[in-house]
């Protein structure tokens, strides 16, 4: 596996986890009292549940990153302020831009992740609705979106959730970098 694969994401499928997803040792007959009935009503209560899990994986998500968007915008306001009044040497900036860095790779790693966890989940749930009558997240839902394929219908809020660290890591590195060739940090 290439250094590159770290970065890009690949999506769980139905197909991927459909033979993991099924217990063999449990089926309709399992169930007494209207064993059809009392299947189907277990099926429809894991797949709320499963899909109200999915869901708090996104907020978890955006509340991630509405604290290290917050953390970014202070520190590039701070910076600016340090800019104006400080006769430091650029050099010592080394230091906070190291620290920087790696909570924005911190940043894209954890967005990353929870892009991940949320395409399993999502599969799962989409597996589930399998056995239900309608499948409005997986079939009817991904089908309006036009499966990802069309940019104008549907463009994953992750590219850019993931490219904001890339954005900022970029911002703090030209900083620096104006900060050298101007061999100080002030006026």
């Amino acid at each position: 596996m290439g250094t590159w694969s770290y970065f890009g994401t690949s999506v769980a499928s139905v197909d991927e986890i459909r033979a993991d997803l099924w217990n063999p040792a449990v089926g309709v007959q399992a169930y007494t009292g209207g064993p059809e009935q009392a299947y189907q009503a277990a099926i429809l209560e894991q797949y709320k549940m499963y899909a109200e899990m999915a869901d708090r994986i996104s907020a978890r998500r955006a509340i991630a990153n509405a604290f290290f968007l917050s953390l970014n915008t202070a520190v590039l306001a701070v910076s600016g302020g340090l800019w104006q009044q400080s006769a430091l040497s650029a050099w010592v900036l080394l230091l906070p831009l190291f620290v920087l860095m790696i909570q924005a790779g911190a940043w894209f790693w954890l967005i990353r992740s929870y892009r991940q966890l949320n395409s399993a989940k999502y599969a799962v749930v989409g597996a589930l609705e399998e056995r239900l009558p309608a499948s409005p997240y997986w079939r009817a839902e991904w089908s309006a979106l036009g499966r990802g394929q069309d940019k104008t219908r549907y463009w994953p809020l992750t590219h850019l959730e993931q490219g904001l660290p890339i954005v900022f890591v970029a911002l703090y590195l030209a900083g620096f970098i104006a900060a050298v060739i101007s061999g100080h940090t002030g006026r």
